[in-house]
Formats: C-alpha cells, sequence, structure tokens
C-alpha cells in the first residue's frame, strides 16, 4: 500500500475519506440526476430538484456562487481552478468543480458537479459549554439557563483556500487577516495572500472568536498577533504582527470593543 495513503495530511488519505456527491445538469442548467450523497447534503429533502434550474434548490444567498461555479466551467483556461462553497445547514464544507460535457462533435450537452465534503478535515469542534447547575431551580428558571447554555459550534481550523489551479488547506492560527472583496474574500498570512470564495460573514462565523473579530465590514482580524494601536486625526488603525502590509482600518463602532478584548481599554481611556 501506498504509505501516502496512511498519512493523515496526505492529499490520497483525504481524498479516500471524503465522500463524493455527484450532480448532472442540463444544457439549460437543468437537474437531470444525482447521486445518494448529493441527495442528501444539498437542500433538496422537501423538494424535487429534477428538471428545475439547479439555482432553484439552493439557498438565496449561496446562488451567486452556484452561478459563479457555473460560469467558471465555460472558461477557456485549460484547467480552472475548483472552487469551495459552504453550506450552512447542515455546517458542511464542500471541494466542488463543475466540468462542461461534450458530445462527439465538442457540442456541450450539460455539466457535471462534482463535489467532496471535507468537513471534517477543516473544521473542528469547539469544547461543550459547561452546563450551569439547575438543582433547586424552579422548572422554567432551569429550563431557560440549560437553553442560555450554547451547544458545541463546528469552527474552521483550516480554511480552503486557491492557489492557481490548486486548494490549499490554510491554519486558521496562521491567518493574519482576512479581507472581504466582494462576495469573496483574501485570507493573508506572513507567506501571502490566497483567495477564498467564502463571504466574510461566512468566516466570521466559523473562525474562533476567541482569536478572530471582525473590526471593518471589510476586515475580520486575528488578534493574536496585534502588535500595535494606531491613532491618527480621530481614526484607529491596527498593525499586525509578520507582514510589511500596512495597518487595518478599524470601524469606529468597533474601537471600544477591539480595545477590551486587547485589554487596553483602560489605559487608553
Amino acid at each position: 500500500m501506498d504509505p501516502r495513503a496512511r498519512n493523515p495530511g496526505s492529499p490520497l488519505y483525504l481524498l479516500e475519506r471524503s465522500d463524493v456527491g455527484l450532480v448532472q445538469l442540463d444544457r439549460a442548467l437543468h437537474v437531470v440526476s444525482m447521486n445518494s450523497f448529493a441527495r442528501r447534503v444539498l437542500p433538496v429533502e422537501d423538494k424535487q430538484p429534477f428538471d428545475k434550474m439547479v439555482l432553484s434548490f439552493h439557498p438565496e444567498n449561496s446562488r451567486h456562487k452556484v452561478k459563479f461555479l457555473l460560469d467558471q466551467a465555460e472558461c477557456p483556461v485549460s484547467n480552472p481552478p475548483p472552487m469551495t462553497m459552504i453550506i450552512n445547514i447542515p455546517e458542511r464544507v464542500l471541494l466542488i468543480k463543475v466540468s462542461k460535457m461534450a458530445d462527439l462533435h465538442g457540442e456541450t450537452t450539460g455539466y457535471l458537479l462534482v463535489f467532496y465534503d471535507i468537513t471534517e478535515q477543516v473544521m473542528r469542534e469547539e469544547p461543550a459549554t459547561r452546563q450551569p447547575a439547575t438543582n433547586g431551580l424552579p422548572g422554567a428558571a432551569a429550563a431557560a439557563m440549560a437553553a442560555a447554555a450554547a451547544p458545541p459550534k463546528r469552527q474552521l481550523s483550516k480554511i480552503p483556500t486557491v492557489v492557481g489551479n490548486r486548494i490549499v488547506l490554510v491554519d486558521a492560527s496562521a491567518v493574519r487577516y482576512v479581507r472581504a472583496e466582494g462576495h469573496y474574500t483574501w485570507v493573508h498570512t506572513a507567506q501571502g495572500s490566497s483567495f477564498c470564495n467564502l463571504t466574510i460573514g461566512d468566516l466570521e462565523a466559523r473562525l474562533a472568536a476567541s482569536s478572530f473579530m471582525r473590526i471593518h465590514r471589510s476586515y475580520v482580524a486575528n488578534l493574536d498577533h496585534a502588535e500595535q494601536i494606531l491613532r491618527d486625526d480621530g481614526k484607529v488603525a491596527l498593525k499586525l504582527a509578520g507582514g510589511d502590509d500596512g495597518a487595518l482600518p478599524v470601524a469606529r463602532a468597533s474601537v471600544a470593543r477591539l480595545l477590551e478584548r486587547l485589554g487596553i481599554a483602560e489605559a487608553l481611556g
């Protein structure tokens, strides 16, 4: 057996561990068929997707990503990069590739959407919140306290990004900041930046709140890398260690919370 198959970090191991979903589309982007895994993962339980536009059974906030993937299939580049998208319910991370299918004469007959579920490889379970003691409390109060205890959340330990025609999984701890660009993001580390087609909202919700903070509508910063707070003419910026890309803007509404998170609110008050 190839020793790489035993290595949890090897591409072969990840491929063998990942479930594969298949969705066949016709030329007009109507669903022709799908395998059982695709039916379980994609939000089609209460809908019959067949003979419908593929976009019709995706959540509204995911449709632009699916459309982008389909547009990529028409890209004249021989090997357009695979893309990633996140399905919020259930919480999954899928690596998706769309390929154009052609007949004997090279005419497009439809598309094949292939995706791998890599949730286990890029997400981790946060420790369960300790349940509060409810002994002696009235039933309603005890129920309210139990409901207030947050359930375990699945957080990204690795962020799937695209570099050239490769998927690169970036350790969340190595990320200095995330910058929004439209519906997509750029993930910045000390080694450079890479493209991610998850939105900044997707990433904010799935990066550890103990380290990451949304400091601006376009920036999520890893406060573990915080080095300096800069003030100039009433504006505040955050300088991170490990790069020469300048300081990040901090929204006025986020300043107080940032200073509190860094433990310097009183010192700069």
